[in-house]
């Protein structure tokens, strides 16, 4: 093949002029390959006109250098369909978290709103136990002034028996001071006389659940009637023990007023029942409700010989060795007179070891005594021994 002449040569040069243009992606990825296709087969109608080693180089440069930009933009290319699909992808999780975000949102908005009614209800329940609280400090005043009224002193353990609360009139008692509060009981010195066992009376009662009443004194003097019960809650649950102190000095002292009358009216009454006795001729003996000598005159001692300190607190029937331990005797003491208040006349016969065989006549009358002294017995002996023999003569 003949090489062409510069002449056919000139007739083959184009000019070629790039301007730029506006193109967006989709444009650029439809019209560039379209064009390299183009430019490639003007290149290779040019290079099988042109058969010169200059002419060929420059061509096999050419289609070296859009080889590479081919190679360029398909690598731009895909790095462009990969970065899309990156942000498509992302674009897809920013929507997903959107709608995270708003679901969050709306769980937010609904957790505000039950924190408004959760806060609301608080507000309602705080209302009613400030009102619980007026109320109960109310209660606490009343039975604080109730039980200082009361001038009961009061003392509150727990079940360990530790102070829980004491009244003021407690500390004339018990030494307590407000410090004193969680202590136990056995820690505490008090006034009452004897009272080591107050512990153990408190144990008592809160093993055996059953009230105690004691009477105690303090060591100025005054008497207290000490009352431990069990402490009861409203659901009947034992937490401890109520120890009060009622004050009985005023009644204490008027019962010994009343008793120191009754014994001295007694002691008249048995100064004058000493006299009569004394005074009266026969036998005679004063016997309590079980049959005991309380006394016995003048005329009795020598008329049966016996000794006073063997007779009087002695059982009658065991009087001279039981020698009255008569049958006779007996039926009347145990049978007649607990029925009837006086017997007249009543004849008997015994015979006596000191004083021989004698026929007496008995008379007895029933005193009735009172709450300070039991009933008495006065039995007077008769001897007409000698009035019946010359009877019977």
């Amino acid at each position: 093949m003949a090489a062409p002449s510069s002449q056919s040569i000139e007739a083959y040069l184009f000019l070629i002029i790039l301007d730029k243009a506006a193109l967006d992606k989709a444009a650029l990825d439809k019209v560039a390959p379209q064009a390299i296709k183009n430019a490639s087969t003007v290149i290779s109608e040019i290079a099988d006109g042109v058969c010169n080693d200059e002419t060929q180089t420059l061509i096999t440069s050419l289609r070296q250098e859009l080889q590479s930009k081919e190679e360029y933009l398909q690598s731009t290319n895909e790095e462009l369909e990969t970065s899309n699909e990156e942000l498509k992808s992302s674009n897809e999780e920013m929507q997903s978290v959107n709608e995270e975000m708003q679901s969050t949102n709306e769980e937010l908005e609904t957790s505000k709103e039950e924190l408004q009614s959760v806060n609301e209800e608080l507000s309602t329940v705080n209302a009613e136990l400030q009102n619980k609280v007026t109320d109960l400090s109310q209660v606490n005043n009343d039975m604080n002034n109730l039980l200082a009224g009361t001038g009961i002193a009061t003392v509150f353990v727990d079940h360990r028996l530790g102070i829980l609360r004491f009244t003021p009139t407690a500390t004339k008692i018990i030494n307590l001071i407000q410090s004193d509060i969680g202590r136990p009981v056995a820690h505490l010195v008090s006034n009452l006389t004897g009272s080591d066992n107050l512990t153990e009376e408190i144990k008592t009662v809160l093993d055996t659940l059953i009230s105690k009443e004691i009477e105690v004194q303090t060591e100025e003097g005054d008497y207290y009637i000490m009352r431990i019960q069990p402490y009861r809650t409203l659901k009947n649950v034992i937490e401890g023990a109520v120890i009060t102190f009622v004050d009985i000095s005023e009644r204490k002292q008027a019962e010994e007023a009343l008793l120191n009358a009754k014994l001295e009216k007694n002691k008249i009454s048995l100064q004058m029942l000493e006299a009569i006795v004394t005074t009266v001729r026969e036998p005679l003996l004063v016997l309590d409700a079980d049959l005991r000598v309380v006394q016995a005159n003048e005329s009795f001692y020598t008329s049966f010989q016996v000794k006073q300190d063997d007779t009087v607190g002695q059982l009658i029937y065991d009087l001279g060795n039981g020698q009255w331990n008569i049958l006779a005797l007996r039926k009347l003491l145990d049978d007649i007179l607990p029925e009837k208040t006086v017997f007249n006349d009543y004849e008997m016969t015994h015979k006596f070891e000191e004083i021989g065989r004698r026929t007496m006549k008995l008379n007895a009358r029933r005193m009735a005594g009172d709450a300070d002294r039991s009933d008495l017995i006065l039995l007077a002996l008769e001897d007409i021994t000698g009035k019946t023999e010359k009877g019977n003569a």
